[in-house]
């Protein structure tokens, strides 16, 4: 076996900071290069959402593979029709755009939205998280990640997540779109006030801006429905979407209303919506559907497990507040066998893959509980 820590210190860029290596998964749980098993409660950052290596994927793709694994847009590409109706019916949106990311969506989703306003600069929330593209990264609040690729466009103004007075203030007549995480997900979880959102919709209403939904993070079930969106009274003007889309395979996509869509030549892409994206995405739906109304009670069992900590909790996101202690959670967790992430501001954050079971979710708040009273108290 190569000296991988090596080789990458010698020629991958040093962008990550990472200890270990996964060599396996299936299911909930993975390996390590050492051969050690950790239950899984990162699942890439909420992307493996039917697990890993979910036997009807794998299939799904094998199968295309074998056929076709790339033929352009330039063609009616296999597949590609049939998610769109597939996608636009579940998201209750009218067309789609396919996307290679999250950060490509949101790409596409402020073209879309200059397009049709004819405007050119956008709004969005103290805290929330877009994407790393240029475009995106100019909607991403973060200035330790914004600050050294300045100036961006679009042009950008953000308002404290949660904060419907200053939204009412900010947004103007060159505003095209509001850039809306329903649960703020990089931020930790977070949980708009009640109200909040249908607040944004009725803002953006009476200033003609649209309003984008970023559900990267918590579409596709994620939170017990499709969208996150359809826990509220308000329908979006444009979804974007991918991680847990294609079970961990690198796809996104967007969902707009009626009279919203790019006409010819208006953006286009090599490799999206390609026909291996195509099967994992429809095969990743069929994992979904049937298991789609027990997620709001996966959640809540982890809700009633680490009732002690006051975890936020929407399906199966879960958000912790550490503190500065974040870190050494996150390592002591790994130790004993249990993956979570520390996403911002020290908060401890739990994205399972959906098919996750009991007796996997009482394990694992168990190893949480027993990390965060030996760290904390």
């Amino acid at each position: 076996m190569s000296d991988y820590r090596s080789l990458d210190a010698q020629y991958f860029m040093p962008a990550f900071s990472r200890t270990m290596m996964i060599r396996r998964g299936k299911g909930c749980t993975v390996w390590d290069d050492d051969g050690k098993e950790y239950l899984d409660l990162v699942a890439g950052i909420a992307v493996c959402s039917t697990g890993h290596c979910h036997d009807h994927v794998v299939s799904a793709i094998c199968r295309q593979a074998h056929e076709l694994i790339h033929c352009s847009n330039l063609y009616y590409v296999p597949g590609q029709a049939e998610f769109a109706e597939r996608l636009a019916k579940l998201t209750q949106l009218s067309t789609i755009f396919c996307s290679n990311s999250g950060a490509e969506a949101n790409d596409a989703a402020l073209k879309l939205a200059r397009l049709a306003t004819k405007r050119n600069e956008a709004v969005a929330f103290t805290h929330g998280f877009h994407g790393r593209t240029i475009g995106s990264l100019a909607v991403t609040h973060k200035p330790a990640i914004r600050e050294p690729f300045g100036p961006l466009e679009p042009k950008c103004s953000f308002v404290e997540y949660g904060d419907l007075d200053g939204l009412r203030a900010t947004v103007n007549s060159n505003t095209a779109a509001v850039l809306l995480e329903p649960i703020q997900g990089e931020a930790g979880v977070i949980i708009p006030p009640e109200g909040f959102i249908e607040g944004v919709r009725e803002i953006c209403d009476e200033k003609g801006a649209l309003l984008i939904a970023d559900e990267v993070q918590t579409g596709m079930g994620r939170t017990g429905t499709w969208l996150a969106m359809h826990q509220t009274k308000v329908m979006p003007d444009i979804v974007s979407l991918a991680k847990g889309i294609g079970s961990g395979f690198p796809m996104g996509a967007i969902a707009a209303r009626d009279g919203l869509a790019f006409k010819k030549s208006e953006h286009g892409s090599t490799f999206a919506g390609g026909p291996l994206a195509m099967a994992a995405a429809m095969a990743t739906i069929d994992v979904i559907e049937p298991i789609l109304p027990g997620i709001a009670a996966k959640g809540e069992r982890f809700a009633s497990k680490l009732a002690k900590w006051n975890p936020r909790v929407r399906g199966l996101m879960i958000g912790i507040s550490v503190g500065e202690q974040c870190p050494r959670v996150q390592s002591r967790c790994a130790e004993l066998g249990v993956l979570v992430n520390c996403a911002g501001d020290g908060n401890l954050r739990l994205v399972p893959p959906l098919i996750i079971s009991d007796a996997e979710i009482d394990r694992a708040a168990g190893v949480v509980n027993e990390v965060l009273t030996e760290v904390l108290n």
